[in-house]
């Protein structure tokens, strides 16, 4: 199994349904702090900070991932804390590149 913060986003052909069960939870147990939200459908984190420079440094850092990856999360920011959720609206719940963006936030983070 690759790790998943050295994997890439892929595109997702139409039809291709959403992740599993199974597959859900062997992929949220390698990314520590995330988790399922109350429908399944997707997966959330809230990251903290010290402060407001720290957090939009974050930001930053997250948009630039999202960029590369093509994959974008939904996210609340304020003054120290953001809170990102992924979900992978084309097949209506979570697909792999839900889970690799998440790693790679982890990683930023520096875990």
């Amino acid at each position: 199994m690759t790790d998943l913060k050295q994997q890439t986003c892929q595109p997702i052909p139409t039809g291709t349904p959403a992740l599993d069960r199974t597959a859900v939870a062997a992929l949220l147990a390698q990314i520590p702090n995330w988790t399922l939200n109350d429908t399944g459908n997707g997966i959330n984190r809230t990251y903290r900070f010290k402060n407001y420079y720290e957090t939009m440094a974050f930001v930053n850092a997250l948009a630039w991932i999202a960029h590369r990856e093509d994959h974008h999360p939904d996210i609340e920011v304020s003054y120290n804390r953001c809170l990102v959720r992924y979900s992978t609206h084309s097949v209506k719940g979570l697909s792999n590149n839900d889970f690799i963006c998440a790693a790679k936030l982890n990683a930023l983070f520096g875990e």
